[in-house]
């Protein structure tokens, strides 16, 4: 992928995404934020609410704003400076939202650019809108993703003290647990 620069993005721009939000999607992104809200994990709680399900963390559903602006837009090393968001409908598991993003003012002389943003679920109907501003390279950027089966982020996940600090975090939960203590009932409610 090439990154645009400012000079070669115009007013009316446009870039989209389309994705089916899938059960693993949402519970890895509430695992890696902690928001473990009842709405969004417990179904008996969610079912009390008016919702009636569990529905996505709306931050989730914002994400892929930046997903658009950072590799539809062709903007990689694009630096996102503000989003204001307006959640308007829920979104669930098999849902698909398209996040849209459209150039609505470039400021040259500033290096910025004003985006009006939304996503939309399968029927059309609006579920999130907004603006942002983002700050684009002001040299063009030449990005290939990396092409084995992790990218570099999750990598880093698999670095050896992460490795260990895991398996001295496990081995400690297996001998609370084994003893009875604490940690046997909140390691096994995740």
């Amino acid at each position: 992928m090439i990154g645009k620069t400012i000079d070669e993005i115009v007013e009316g721009d446009r870039a989209e995404l389309t994705r089916v939000v899938a059960t693993t999607d949402v519970a890895g992104f509430i695992d890696a934020v902690g928001d473990d809200n009842p709405v969004h994990v417990d179904p008996a709680y969610a079912a009390t609410t008016m919702f009636k399900a569990p529905i996505a963390p709306g931050i989730f559903t914002a994400g892929l704003i930046s997903a658009v602006i950072g590799t539809k837009l062709r903007s990689p090393g694009a630096i996102y400076l503000s989003q204001t968001l307006k959640f308007t409908k829920p979104v669930y598991v098999g849902d698909a939202i398209t996040a849209r993003v459209d150039v609505a003012a470039i400021v040259r002389d500033r290096n910025r650019i004003r985006l009006t943003t939304s996503c939309v679920n399968q029927r059309g109907e609006d579920v999130l809108s907004g603006e942002a501003w983002v700050m684009p390279s002001r040299t063009s950027i030449v990005y290939e993703r990396p092409r084995h089966g992790l990218s570099t982020m999750a990598g880093w996940t698999f670095s050896p003290w992460t490795i260990a600090a895991q398996t001295i975090a496990a081995w400690s939960a297996l001998g609370l647990a084994l003893l009875g203590g604490p940690a046997a009932t909140s390691t096994a409610r995740r």
